[in-house]
Order: C-alpha cells, then sequence, then structure tokens
C-alpha cells in the first residue's frame, strides 16, 4: 500500500480469482462456492500431504489464511463499484479444535460495513458442523490506482 492509502494494481482486479492468488494462498486449498459483498461460503478438503503439522494435525496457518482470504474477497466485493479493495488491519483467529483431514467449510460474514473500514467473522467447522477456528478481521477499504 503506498503512503497516501492506495494500493496499485489493475481497477478491474476481480477480487474472486483466485487465479491471480500467491502460492501461498492456492497452497492453502479455499475453494469459494458462494461470494457476496455480504457473505462469502467456501471449502477446503484438508490433506495431511498439504496442511500438517510434523505432530500430524492441520496447521493453524490454514485457518487463518481462510480467515483471511474470505474476509477480503467478501469485503472487496463489497467495495469494487468503488474502485477500492479491501485490506486486512487485523486478523484474530482462535483454533478451537484440531483435525488430521476432510472437507472444511468456510462461512464468512459481514459485521460491519463502512465507508472506510468494514469487520468480518468467519468460522471453519467440520462435516459435523463442529467449531474449528473463528476469526474476525478488520479491512481497510483502500482506493486501486493504476499500476
Amino acid at each position: 500500500m503506498s503512503p497516501a492509502g492506495t494500493t496499485t494494481g489493475s481497477p478491474s482486479l476481480d477480487p474472486v480469482s483466485l487465479t491471480e492468488a500467491s502460492a501461498f494462498v492456492a497452497a492453502a486449498g479455499l475453494v469459494l462456492d458462494e461470494v457476496s459483498a455480504t457473505e462469502v461460503v467456501g471449502h477446503i478438503d484438508l490433506r495431511p500431504d498439504q496442511h500438517h503439522t510434523p505432530w500430524g494435525i492441520v496447521h493453524g496457518g490454514v485457518y487463518a489464511t481462510a480467515v483471511e482470504s474470505a474476509a477480503s474477497i467478501g469485503a472487496s466485493t463489497a467495495v469494487r463499484d468503488r474502485s477500492m479493495v479491501a485490506v486486512g488491519l487485523t486478523n484474530t483467529t482462535q483454533f478451537l479444535r484440531s483435525v488430521t483431514e476432510g472437507r472444511v467449510q468456510v462461512r464468512a460474514e459481514a459485521l460491519n460495513q463502512g465507508r472506510t473500514q468494514q469487520l468480518w467473522q468467519v468460522d471453519v467447522r467440520d462435516g459435523t458442523d463442529r467449531l474449528l477456528a473463528h476469526g474476525e478481521v478488520r479491512l481497510q477499504n483502500v482506493e486501486v490506482t493504476p499500476r
């Protein structure tokens, strides 16, 4: 982000496109199922060879990445008609239960959408609807300027 509070990039950048994501975000495995300006729903198919710590459980960074990504995509969708994107300022992710593998659901919901900032909450649940992680992300809405 530049000192003027803007970010560089293409104003036509589609914030729901993960083809532009870094290898880090792509490796986390978040698949988007529904995206709107107030809600994002997706899933991750957790695999031992991709998502585990050396101790055999899913790395918390996978959940923190999913929380940040889902909130950022939804928040950016909410402001893209104003030639803006939303960038994360704070990501607080609580890890509640560990799992070893399987599909988890990621659901992000806007709690507050202001002119300059947004607050989103994100839950990660397993196939039995047990809450595995819960996060809140505060985001800043910033103008996109051409490169």
